[in-house]
């Protein structure tokens, strides 16, 4: 069975009398670098996919448990200001909670409360969803203006969410056309000027080293072609192996993956170690700068790989959001601690069910002043 492309080894050996030149040292740093940024971006695409089905199988259901739990708290404090007699502050801030928790229940997917809401809110949940948006909507437009230096132009709808951030996108993008515009009839211009002999010499020179950069890939990939191009192989079973082959060879080419290139020459013995001791550092000039380019490009995906994991723990954490064991452990904290609440929420459900105890508890409980500032005494789950 042939090796996989990932455990080929690119690397000009370094065990010889004669030292690395300084275009072989560079090769094998490239290709050293790569090899450890794929292996990185592979354990963490792994460690992604893990992560969100724990987050679909472990965690979901019981955030839903929690928040069900949560429904049945709005349920009882209904119950409680029906049906027992409280003062006039304690009702105050039984509705608060009735509204605040019912609120956001609602929105996700608890529409049996809307009735209770509604009871305790005269403007109803309706009415205070316009108001929260429109209070999202004066937010986003503010952020526009000082971000993005937006001027809104009044004659335009941007009443709602979705029509501000369509009229942003459009603002944005209509500044984009207009900058690339300007760059273009920048470098127009002075490509029109007339060009020294050394402005000439340095443009082709840099034409040259484009061409034989490609001409490198290319090399690889038609020594490949010619080997393992199946249209005249007879033989319907190898000829199903040279087009799997064939496959991969294109994915290489059309990325310009050259280390990729490199594997399958080695992987099907179109070259051997010796083959890469014996490459000239003028060709190994044009194979760093591709190698290079791609050790760039890996770079950004495993930034980009790197984000969507601290977007995954929400942030910054004690073992490093953005690797796999940071995402393990955020996964395992978040578990924890709904699980905790979970039991919480049950033992008060249980506990406030006496008039007593829930008049105790109203009277060290305050409703919080400011948006974002937790109330005094509350309970978890508010």
């Amino acid at each position: 069975m042939s090796k996989q492309p990932q455990q080929q080894v690119v690397r000009i050996a370094t065990d010889t009398a004669v030292p690395l030149s300084k275009q072989q040292k560079a090769f094998n740093r490239y290709t050293k670098r790569i090899a450890d940024q794929e292996k990185l971006i592979a354990e963490l695409r792994t460690a992604i996919d893990k992560g969100r089905q724990r987050i679909q199988v472990e965690l979901l259901p019981l955030r839903n448990q929690f928040d069900a739990l949560r429904a049945d708290m709005v349920r009882l404090f209904d119950r409680m200001n029906t049906h027992h007699t409280f003062t006039k502050p304690e009702r105050k801030k039984l509705a608060y909670l009735i509204t605040d928790i019912s609120y956001e229940l609602i929105q996700k997917g608890h529409e049996d409360l809307t009735e209770i809401h509604d009871r305790y809110d005269e403007g109803g949940f309706e009415a205070a969803m316009a108001e929260a948006e429109g209070e999202s909507v004066a937010s986003m437009r503010m952020m526009a203006e000082m971000m993005f230096g937006i001027d809104f132009d009044p004659s335009v709808d941007v009443s709602d969410p979705d029509k501000l951030r369509e009229y942003i996108s459009q603002q944005l993008h209509q500044r984009a056309e207009a900058d690339a515009q300007r760059r273009q009839e920048a470098e127009a211009k002075q490509a029109s000027k007339p060009k020294s002999e050394k402005q000439q010499a340095r443009e082709a020179k840099k034409q040259a080293q484009a061409l034989n950069v490609t001409k490198a890939v290319r090399a690889l990939y038609m020594d490949l072609v010619k080997a393992f191009h199946p249209d005249r192989e007879p033989d319907e079973a190898e000829k199903a192996r040279k087009t799997g082959i064939m496959q991969r060879v294109t994915e290489a080419y059309e990325k310009s993956d050259l280390m990729g290139l490199f594997r399958l020459q080695l992987e099907f013995e179109r070259i051997d170690q010796a083959h890469l001791e014996k490459l000239a550092d003028s060709q190994l000039i044009y194979y760093n700068k591709i190698l290079r380019q791609q050790a760039d490009e890996l770079d950004g995906q495993l930034a980009q790989i790197q984000h969507e994991l601290r977007a995954m723990t929400g942030g910054g954490s004690l073992f490093g959001s953005s690797t796999a064991v940071g995402l393990d452990y955020a996964i395992n904290g978040d578990i924890k601690a709904v699980k905790a609440d979970i039991k919480t929420l049950k033992n008060d459900l249980k506990t406030l069910a006496n008039p007593a105890v829930m008049r105790a508890w109203l009277k060290t409980f305050r409703i919080p002043k400011d948006i974002g500032i937790e109330p005094a005494a509350g309970f978890g789950y508010f």
